[in-house]
């Protein structure tokens, strides 16, 4: 990928994430949400992640957006007119992303894998199709002896396999807020 490319992508997403945080009407801000979710896509895509950049379009641009939008339309939230900003919290917000940024940096830095190319470390296959261990599909160990890399059983082995309860709570918490922004509504129509 061209380093221009690159960083117009980051500068998509950047942009369109500071524009959720910024923004005064809950649907532009969901918007530019789905946006900058298509831009980080985009990215994943030119790392040759294609799997996880379809599944970031369809499942949060697609559904998780469209899921937003209708709890925000639903409790018809009205635009923030003439509140004002307050400056302690952004001070303290930038102040925190600096420090997280300086973090990451140094945490980088210190590994031995920062000088190290992806030309310099080949995929060892082999090996991890003996370490997956007997609970892995057939399917997923003849692959790594194949030199192939299934992405999509691989991650859909681990999230079921190692994260099953974790998803199932994602999901129940997700269908309660639902009901709750269900309940809340018609409570709020209801009310003289």
């Amino acid at each position: 990928m061209p380093p221009l490319l690159f960083y117009l992508l980051a500068l998509i997403t950047l942009g369109f994430g500071f524009l959720v945080v910024t923004g005064r009407n809950p649907v532009t801000c969901a918007l530019a949400l789905a946006a900058s979710f298509v831009g980080l896509a985009a990215l994943f895509l030119s790392l040759d992640a294609y799997f996880i950049g379809v599944i970031q379009i369809l499942v949060y641009a697609g559904a998780v957006m469209v899921l937003f939008l209708f709890i925000i339309m639903l409790l018809d939230i009205k635009t923030e007119e003439g509140k004002k900003l307050n400056l302690p919290a952004i001070v303290s917000g930038v102040l925190l992303a600096v420090l997280l940024t300086l973090q990451i940096i140094a945490v980088v830095g210190s590994t031995s894998l920062a000088q190290k190319g992806t030309q310099d470390t080949p995929l060892a296959l082999a090996d991890a199709a003996g370490k997956i261990g007997r609970a892995a599909l057939p399917t997923i160990t003849n692959d790594l002896k194949a030199g192939e890399l299934p992405d999509a059983k691989l991650i859909g082995f681990t999230l079921f396999d190692q994260y099953g309860f974790h998803l199932q709570v994602i999901g129940l918490l997700l269908l309660v807020g639902t009901i709750g922004v269900v309940v809340l509504s018609k409570r709020e129509r209801s009310a003289p």
